[in-house]
């Protein structure tokens, strides 16, 4: 989410870029679902930017297809941010994952399936509405049961995957958005400024640099070879 429609869409179209740049960069096919997500962060950004414009001409608008595009639009956002997002990243992850490690990635991915069912229920059972409040955009959508744990889920599912990961890179990228979240939530919700579009930049190009960091090559332990034991 960013400040205005021309951020959202200037946003949105460097995003996509810069994920088109992580899919071509990828190496390993497991690597794929991570490298793909700053294409679906770019995409996000350019619907929200429909929903400013359309936010924006409502008022001026006397055919329906205007409040029907945005309300479509205003769907697509929500069905991104909410149920797709907590099941998409730590899938993302334990698909990167070395096989060792997927077992401590595993409940976080459990973790965020519960999460993305229930959220995807809150969306199925009514409309998505879309307002701006100064330089915000205010999403509606219908009360979310448990809500607490809901969105504790999504922290832990989007955030806590990251950070345990087996590849510091992933671990890096978790703490940036911990610590950017906390500053744009708290701007965000003093209807200050939007500025989520610019942590899914700063976390699109870590990723991007996560692909395209020189790899170490390890060599099999040759069976020939025996250990010697220092003269004393």
């Amino acid at each position: 989410m960013c400040w205005s429609p021309t951020a959202d869409l200037v946003a949105g179209c460097a995003i996509t870029a810069v994920g088109a740049l992580c899919v071509a960069s990828t190496r390993r096919a497991r690597d794929l679902p991570l490298a793909a997500l700053p294409v679906l962060l770019g995409v996000h950004q350019l619907i929200e930017s429909v929903v400013w414009r359309n936010a924006d001409n409502a008022s001026h608008a006397s055919a329906s297809g205007v409040a029907t595009i945005g309300g479509t639009a205003a769907l697509l956002w929500a069905v991104i941010a909410f149920p797709l997002l907590p099941a998409f990243v730590p899938l993302a992850v334990l698909s990167a994952a070395s096989h060792w490690s997927r077992f401590r990635i595993a409940p976080f991915v459990l973790v965020g399936l519960a999460t993305s069912a229930v959220l995807g229920h809150v969306i199925a059972a009514g409309a998505v509405t879309a307002r701006p409040v100064g330089h915000t955009m205010r999403y509606g959508i219908q009360p979310i049961p448990l809500g607490v744990l809901v969105v504790a889920g999504y922290l832990v599912a989007t955030i806590g995957s990251l950070l345990v990961s087996d590849q510091p890179e992933i671990r890096m990228l978790g703490l940036v958005v911990a610590v950017g979240a906390l500053a744009c939530y708290a701007l965000w919700r003093a209807e200050f400024v939007s500025t989520w579009c610019a942590l899914a930049a700063v976390a699109s190009a870590l990723i991007l640099h996560w692909l395209r960091r020189p790899r170490k090559i390890r060599r099999a332990p040759d069976p020939l070879r025996r250990s010697r034991i220092p003269a004393r």
